[in-house]
């Protein structure tokens, strides 16, 4: 059994743990479904004031669908350039909302949300699919929160064997 431990209020430190954690969630296992969900619940047990944290996964050049997650039912299907998760991938970039109804396109899965990140996933030079996190909180999301999930993605990307990712 894994048990999910508090980790620092530190951002720098927290996402440092958090990273370290995935790493030992993850051990040797290499299945996409498997790392994704367990990812999945490591955040959402870890990160505070979330209301969804998941994944998207890009299934033809311009849909993404749901991945492992927790929280509320999603949107099953985000077209690429479209919402917060569609534009990260149309940009090759993270997305990070401060206020989620003053972004153009938002698609509003759960009113709740008031802000987002989105870290794309990258494999072999494009992206494969997006980290997405939700939180009921305006500007919950900082730069030193992309930049550490961010590192989380890579983490994962090590970890994870994305060739069934089409």
């Amino acid at each position: 059994m894994f048990h999910v431990p508090t980790l620092s209020s530190d951002p720098s430190a927290f996402h440092e743990q958090l990273r370290a954690q995935l790493a030992a969630l993850l051990g040797d296992e290499r299945d996409l479904v498997a790392n994704l969900a367990n990812a999945a619940a490591l955040i959402w047990h870890t990160t505070p004031d979330l209301n969804w944290a998941g994944f998207y996964l890009r299934r033809s050049e311009s849909e993404l669908v749901l991945g492992p997650f927790q929280g509320k039912p999603a949107c099953v299907r985000i077209t690429v350039g479209r919402g917060v998760c569609g534009t990260a991938v149309e940009r090759e970039a993270s997305v990070l909302v401060d206020d989620v109804h003053a972004f153009p396109g938002h698609i509003a899965c759960d009113g709740a949300s008031r802000s987002e990140l989105v870290v794309p996933i990258r494999h072999d030079g494009r992206v494969v699919g997006v980290l997405d996190l939700d939180s009921p909180s305006l500007a919950r999301f900082s730069e030193a929160d992309r930049e550490g999930f961010e590192a989380f993605v890579r983490t994962l990307v090590a970890c994870t064997d994305l060739v069934s990712v089409s």
